[in-house]
């Protein structure tokens, strides 16, 4: 695996590659199917923030809008005016670097003007209704971008060709936007544009995604998939979320988006060793 150092005006820095990364989630949100707006309120979600890094959270990621499966979105506006409430403070009082999750480019530009340190866009720079303009803010700032695969409905062809076509063409969107290639990380998008039976086939071919020239992300955190597998509610995959997170460090993968960041990270630690 390819090993990349990023760092930041701040300070702050990050080796993607050396060892599997933990990405700790907080939901900035009322709505989240995970954890239905636990942490809406600034000061308790401060507190996560701080509970995640000690667990051994690298990255923190925010998202100030559901993604959940049949989520209403909410404009740029409305994403920024839940974020003002607290992004600010966040990258005062954060020792790691902070993700924001959007696939907006004013929500992008106002993060990345704040301070925040990576951009996750689900549209991964495909987003229709903005072409080029992720892109665009991402090449502006030089910070990296998880680039997510994503589509409306689950046709496929042979979806692990159709996927790397698609990361194909979010190279090629990050080079005209004069981005470089190693600000691209990958995230095959389970959960999103995708049966059951199409989220559970890619996870059993995922070492042929982690061969694209990017480090890949994999967030299976309490996703529905695993419910359905072990017929539990989104509160009681944790074990779940784990052995996918597991068969994912076996496969290539560099970096976990997860809730629970304690366990993982030990799953993590344990899987790398075998690795």
């Amino acid at each position: 695996m390819e090993v990349r150092h990023y760092h930041w005006k701040d300070g702050k820095s990050l080796t993607v590659g050396e060892r599997t990364l933990v990405m700790g989630v907080l939901n900035y949100t009322p709505d989240s199917f995970s954890d239905g707006g636990k942490w809406n309120n600034a000061d308790v979600a401060l507190k996560h923030m701080e509970e995640m890094v000690a667990e051994g959270a690298d990255i923190i990621d925010i998202g100030a809008e559901s993604a959940r499966p049949g989520f209403t979105p909410i404009s740029a506006a409305e994403e920024i005016s839940r974020l003002e409430t607290i992004l600010p403070r966040l990258v005062k009082a954060c020792p790691v670097p902070i993700s924001v999750d959007t696939y907006k480019a004013e929500t992008a530009d106002y993060a990345m003007r704040t301070g925040a340190h990576i951009m996750n866009d689900i549209w991964g720079l495909q987003y229709a209704p903005e072409p080029g303009q992720m892109a665009a803010v991402a090449a502006k700032y030089g910070v990296p971008v998880v680039v997510m695969h994503n589509q409306d409905g689950t046709e496929y062809g042979d979806i692990i060709e159709d996927m790397k076509r698609f990361f194909i063409r979010s190279a090629i969107i990050a080079d005209q936007a004069g981005m470089s290639q190693d600000q691209i990380i990958a995230d095959p998008g389970i959960g999103f544009g995708k049966t059951f039976d199409q989220n559970v086939y890619v996870m059993k071919h995922f070492r042929d995604l982690t061969g694209l020239p990017y480090p890949m992300l994999l967030g299976t955190s309490r996703k529905g998939f695993i419910g359905k597998i072990l017929d539990l509610p989104v509160t009681e995959r944790m074990e779940g979320t784990g052995t996918t997170c597991v068969a994912g460090v076996l496969a290539g993968c560099a970096i976990v988006r997860v809730h629970d960041v304690k366990p993982i990270v030990r799953m993590c630690q344990m899987a790398d060793a075998l690795r």
